[in-house]
């Protein structure tokens, strides 16, 4: 089972295995991770952010010189005396940001070779995500999905909103390690991907917060283009999850290799681990080159460790 020590961010995600529980304890990673990508799309409904747009709300930006047609009840008299020139208050109309977390439980993600399988960190990222968000008073719902299946998380701004959510999130994540188990045949990941995304893309409302968090494992046209058309009116966030295995292959020599119910010999060679390297870096590049295209925000995380600090700094873009 996964674990993650009460207010301890400092130590990696352990396990294959989801516990709930745990989920439910990184609130406490939540309520600290308060810096947010910078973000241009805002949904109609008011709520607790400042938006661009300025006019009668609720909270105060500056002060300036009267214009023809500003609203006499708005003048600042205290400046207008100092100065002897009428001054106007002027406010920002805050805004909602509903946030929308995308959590992939395909059977790619059911890989680890460290602390935790992705499947498992993800959890914790996008769990601490939900947490954050409320905390903001966003909010938060999503959708997670596996090869065959989604379930949809209607956000609210509740802590039953973020339970559901991290109860599904656990669910999920115990049927892959069933499935993972019993052999049981699953559709092609590219083309669940894809599918995935079009769902995502179905349920966000403009304005939305959206972060995405995948291995991107099959991320072909048809899953870029819809992560592209979520991007045009949302601040999406990519939180990519990977293994360092996944980078690089061990050492030359014979390794063992099991998927837990066949076991075969692999023979790495210097050969092999070079071309293994290239074509990931490829995929990689290829990957960020377009969720730059599409102004994107991208974070990487290891199951090898810790993830808040990284996840942190990601978060203000550094």
């Amino acid at each position: 089972m996964s674990s993650l020590p009460r207010g301890n961010f400092s130590a990696p995600v352990q396990g294959a295995i989801v516990d709930q529980q745990a989920l439910i304890h990184t609130r406490f990673a939540g309520a600290q991770l308060r810096a947010t990508p910078k973000r241009r799309h805002f949904a109609k409904q008011s709520g607790s952010h400042a938006s661009p747009v300025k006019g009668r709300g609720l909270a105060f930006h500056h002060v300036r010189e009267y214009q023809g047609g500003d609203e006499i009840r708005h003048i600042d008299w205290r400046v207008t005396a100092r100065t002897a020139k009428a001054h106007t208050k002027i406010f920002e109309e805050e805004k909602e940001r509903p946030v929308v977390l995308c959590l992939d439980q395909r059977n790619s993600m059911f890989f680890g070779s460290r602390h935790c399988f992705k499947s498992v960190l993800a959890c914790h990222v996008a769990a601490t995500l939900a947490w954050a968000g409320l905390d903001n008073n966003d909010r938060v719902g999503g959708l997670v999905f596996t090869d065959s299946q989604h379930r949809e998380v209607r956000p609210r701004r509740s802590h039953r909103a973020v339970l559901n959510f991290i109860h599904t999130a656990a669910s999920y994540n115990q049927q892959l390690a069933d499935t993972s188990a019993s052999g049981d045949e699953l559709i092609d990941a590219p083309q669940s991907l894809a599918k995935a995304f079009e769902e995502l893309r179905r349920i966000t409302r403009p304005g939305s917060t959206v972060y995405v968090v995948s291995d991107f494992n099959g991320f072909e046209q048809d899953a870029e283009r819809q992560l592209h058309l979520i991007a045009r009116h949302n601040d999406v966030i990519a939180v990519a999850i990977q293994d360092p295995l996944e980078d690089s292959l061990p050492g030359a020599g014979m390794y063992s290799v099991s998927n837990g119910r066949e076991r075969l010999q692999l023979m790495v060679n210097p050969a092999l681990r070079q071309q293994f390297h290239e074509r990931r870096e490829q995929a990689q590049l290829r990957l960020k080159a377009s969720l730059r295209r599409a102004g994107i925000h991208h974070i990487s995380l290891a199951t090898d460790a810790p993830f808040f600090d990284t996840l942190q700094r990601g978060m203000m873009g550094k």
